[in-house]
């Protein structure tokens, strides 16, 4: 997401404040509406939350267990702008698990970084291990790493693990156990940055402290958003928030080993060069547009791209002069392994359809997925879900699987509207639409980074302003009997 959106709900909130005082907390608790044609009621009704936080099912609860300033055991503060993160399983103790989040910043604005601004500790803590600087600090983005304990449901410890980086919005879980946190941005020397970003990082989930800062730099520099790995051979499927995004794929040279290099591709569509799938009302008179309806699926091909780090950040723009298709700011992504086998990468492009609030796109790999074969049986992308209601979906964001196998999803809007809320949506394989929570905060800030607990009993997630991460539990193993599961997570 972009900055400037979000600082809108700064100067909102007052008025956000006293609207929800006209407002009975019953009435806050019934304002989604469900889909006519693909909607369901899988959890029931949302209750509303005397403290103002979270609204959930009967029989959910939630625990607030981190916020924005909290001091982390490192001694460093929590900095601001929580936003993508993953769960990992201890080893040894399958009582905990560990946490590794993301912070979208970029030292620009009012922002709560990991120091308070403090040159001294941060040159002490930091050392050489700070990607890049601003302003004689650390440029703010990074991730953090904690460990939680599922029966004192408590953070037991936590430390700054990724620093001197910007605006790391979202990322992804890779099954080696480490978590790769992506630059939404292509600041550098010319914004008086001390480095070009726009990488790819890598935070092992069982590192102490601070990683080596190592940019992926074969996976590209764009405006990432996030990342997904097939777990059966390793690629990595890549997300980019612009209006124009390619959707990307790294197949690397050794799998598991991503900093030894490999091939960055993009999507095209057999028969459809250049493809604009957005589904935009402007876009009639663009020749490479053409409508696109829920379920229809399009066999795809992969474009090898070149110099994927230039200095112009214009890789988009050359993938998609090359023939690679577009589609509405890629954000969320999630890979899914299905109890049959068959394999989904699943991503949200936040700004797709006619009003420009949501779509959810389908990937299928080939059975030669990444190999000189492919052709033979090509991948094919499906269009799964596109709202036309804001009170049904707006802003896909942010997406995990869930252990039942229900795509869950982070809305994250910052629309001017005064009625505007944030939810937690889910989304069954045969693309039928639900709610699962709503964020009853009068900053209304988005959700993020929402990922479920190795043992499945815990969704974690974020709201990233004023800045808190939520443990929620409840009766998840009973949607979890009444649908097939997945093996894998992503």
């Amino acid at each position: 997401m972009r900055l400037t959106r979000r600082h809108f709900l700064k100067n909102a909130s007052a008025t956000a404040i006293a609207l929800g005082g006209l407002r009975s907390l019953q009435l806050q608790a019934q304002v989604y509406a469900q889909d006519p044609v693909y909607g369901i009621d899988k959890v029931g009704q949302l209750l509303a939350d005397p403290a103002g936080i979270l609204n959930l099912p009967r029989d959910f609860s939630y625990k607030i267990i981190a916020r924005t300033g909290d001091r982390m055991s490192d001694g460093l503060i929590t900095p601001s702008a929580m936003d993508g993160m993953a769960a990992f399983p201890l080893p040894g103790d399958l009582s905990k698990c560990i946490l590794v989040r993301n912070h979208e910043l970029d030292s620009v604005g009012e922002e709560i970084d990991a120091f308070g601004g403090d040159k001294d500790l941060a040159r002490k803590h930091v050392g050489r291990k700070g990607y890049d600087s601003f302003g004689g600090l650390p440029v703010n983005g990074g991730t953090s790493t904690l460990v939680y304990s599922h029966r004192s449901q408590r953070v037991e410890r936590s430390h700054l693990s990724l620093v001197g980086t910007a605006r790391n919005c979202a990322g992804g879980a890779t099954p080696w156990g480490s978590w790769l946190s992506c630059e939404e941005t292509l600041v550098g020397k010319a914004q008086g940055y001390g480095r070009e970003h726009g990488y790819i990082f890598e935070v092992p989930s069982l590192g102490k402290g601070l990683v080596d800062p190592v940019p992926l730099k074969d996976m590209g520099r764009f405006v990432h958003e996030a990342a997904a790995v097939d777990s059966t051979n390793g690629i990595v499927y890549l997300s980019e928030d612009t209006d124009r995004s390619l959707f990307y794929r790294f197949i690397p040279k050794t799998p598991g080993k991503l900093a030894e290099g490999g091939q960055l591709q993009a999507l095209a569509i057999r028969g459809w060069p250049s493809a604009n799938t957005r589904n935009w009302k402007e876009d009639a008179q663009d020749k490479n547009a053409q409508p696109v309806a829920m379920r229809q699926r399009f066999e795809c091909e992969w474009i090898d791209l070149e110099n994927v780090t230039a200095p112009e950040g214009d890789l988009n723009t050359r993938g998609e002069a090359k023939g690679a298709a577009i589609f509405a700011r890629g954000e969320g992504i999630a890979f899914a392994l299905r109890d049959d086998k068959t394999r989904e990468v699943l991503f949200a492009a936040t700004g797709g359809g006619p009003l420009k609030i949501g779509q959810v796109w389908r990937y299928q790999p080939s059975a030669f997925e990444g190999t000189a074969r492919e052709t033979e049986q090509p991948g094919v992308m499906e269009l799964v879900y596109e709202t036309h209601n804001r009170a049904i979906l707006e802003s896909c964001d942010n997406i995990a699987v869930a252990p039942w196998g229900d795509l869950i999803i982070c809305e994250d809007s910052y629309s001017e509207n005064p009625d505007t809320v944030n939810y937690l949506r889910g989304l069954t394989p045969d693309g039928r639409i639900y709610t699962l929570a709503m964020n009853a905060h009068p900053d209304k800030g988005e959700f993020c980074g929402a990922c479920f607990s190795p043992d499945g009993t815990t969704l974690f997630v974020n709201i990233q302003r004023p800045g808190f991460t939520l443990a929620i539990t409840g009766p998840w193993g009973n949607l979890r009997s009444r649908a097939k599961g997945i093996d894998k997570l992503g």
